[in-house]
């Protein structure tokens, strides 16, 4: 079953953010099939701004583990027609137009889930069920 990893799974992965949700992310990574994931473009430029605004990592080190992550799984880029269905999300849904983006990019690309805390759990969407890996470490 292919999935969509949203920028937050990839960012505690790498370090950024607390430590349950960074354990839990490489853990979750660990256990999935590189042939199933998918990683849209935009999450990887959004993991990039990450690295370089909140992790504080200089423009290189967040080039290399941008491209550590596109050579370690399929990287889907963002098409005009992924473009509109966002648009269409964030006026039928009210979903902020990056998220909208990284869903819409997720079903294009036959994602049957989307990995992410930025959005509803259990949210369907084009045949895409948002699921929020973290859910148990919320308080």
């Amino acid at each position: 079953m292919r999935v969509a990893l949203d920028t937050n799974i990839l960012a505690y992965a790498e370090g950024v953010g607390d430590t349950l949700r960074c354990q839990a992310a490489k853990e979750l990574i660990g256990q999935l099939s590189p042939h199933d994931v998918v990683l849209p473009a935009q999450v990887l430029g959004e993991l990039a701004r990450v690295l370089t605004g909140k992790a504080k990592r200089t423009p290189a080190a967040a080039r290399a583990a941008v491209l550590g992550w596109a050579n370690s799984f399929a990287v889907a880029d963002s098409t005009g027609y992924a473009l509109t269905a966002a648009l269409d999300l964030t006026v039928d849904h009210q979903v902020p137009m990056w998220d909208a983006l990284i869903l819409s990019i997720a079903a294009e690309n036959h994602c049957r889930h989307l990995l992410s805390e930025d959005f509803q759990h259990g949210f369907i969407w084009r045949g895409v069920t948002v699921m929020n890996p973290f859910l148990a470490l919320k308080n």
